[in-house]
């Protein structure tokens, strides 16, 4: 028996230096928990004096969280953090009823040559939580389950015994696994959506292998091995089922096309607030259907 309900195969967009992946949402399934939004970038490395930059827009009603395995990147908001993200940190950003944010590559990391290698995902904020204040945290402090050959970072929620200290809206488990040649690590029954995504080397689940940059829903129910010969690097992320659908367009995720339309209105009247220290550029709002996030 598989241990797969569903194989999403993201589509890529080629940005010239980098490519980024983006897996949900998909035609054949819009969220996995509170996931509505699942891209992964890289690896690459860029030209140098060259960078990522996605300037200020904004965003509401979600939560963003970013996690790289290589690089760096600045993050400024409109509520005033301001935060460089590097491996081993998760930032989290609540929009609630509206932030606007920028993330560029560092000065120091341009002139290096950029490396870019992470991800980025959005929750989507529960029924009565929408409208919650911004807030923004980065987390270092975040508990590691290891062996001699398996080592997983626990991002979000509750997984192996161990709790992270990041903030969670609704239940939510997100974590990082790296196992090397032999490794394995039981995948829990303590969520009503599961998903893997391998992003490097090799993996499976009970025997079954995964396909790099797929991501492989899990059936609900059952525990299951993770595992891996050659060695590989594998994200899992899921959480509470949503009852109440989520509308998505642009940056802007709601459960109510009203508020996605006085969001519009109010990034296309400059009424959302300004990014200290990033104040010269703003993306403009799409004129057409537009792609769900714009990386210039």
């Amino acid at each position: 028996m598989s241990p797969f309900d569903l194989l999403l195969t993201p589509t890529t967009h080629d940005l010239g230096q980098f490519e980024v992946r983006r897996v949900l949402p998909a035609r054949a399934r819009r969220m996995i928990g509170p996931f509505i939004f699942v891209d992964e970038f890289g690896p690459a490395q860029l030209d140098l004096g060259a960078g990522m930059d996605v300037r200020p827009h904004p965003h509401i009603n979600l939560a963003t969280v970013t996690w790289l395995f290589e690089g760096a990147i600045d993050h400024r908001d409109s509520i005033g953090s301001h935060a460089t993200i590097r491996p081993g940190q998760v930032n989290l950003m609540t929009a609630g009823r509206g932030i606007v944010h920028s993330e560029r590559s560092p000065g120091a990391e341009r002139a290096a040559g950029p490396r870019l290698y992470g991800m980025q995902t959005w929750l989507a904020l529960p029924d009565g939580r929408e409208e919650i204040d911004p807030a923004f945290e980065a987390v270092t402090d975040l508990p590691i389950v290891e062996d001699s050959r398996s080592r997983a970072t626990v991002i979000m929620g509750e997984l192996w015994g161990e709790r992270a200290p990041t903030t969670t809206h609704s239940h939510t488990i997100y974590a990082e696994i790296v196992l090397g040649p032999g490794g394995c690590l039981p995948i829990e029954d303590d969520a009503d959506e599961r998903a893997v995504m391998l992003v490097g080397g090799e993996a499976s689940v009970d025997g079954h292998a995964l396909e790099l940059y797929q991501l492989a829903v899990l059936a609900p129910g059952r525990e299951m091995t993770l595992a891996s010969k050659d060695g590989g690097r594998i994200m899992l992320l899921g959480g509470e089922a949503f009852e109440t659908k989520r509308h998505v367009w642009w940056n802007f995720v709601s459960s109510s096309r009203e508020r996605i339309e006085q969001a519009k209105a109010d990034w296309r009247e400059q009424r959302f607030p300004l990014v200290p220290g990033d104040t010269e550029e703003r993306i403009p709002l799409p004129e057409g259907p537009p792609k769900t996030v714009t990386y210039p």
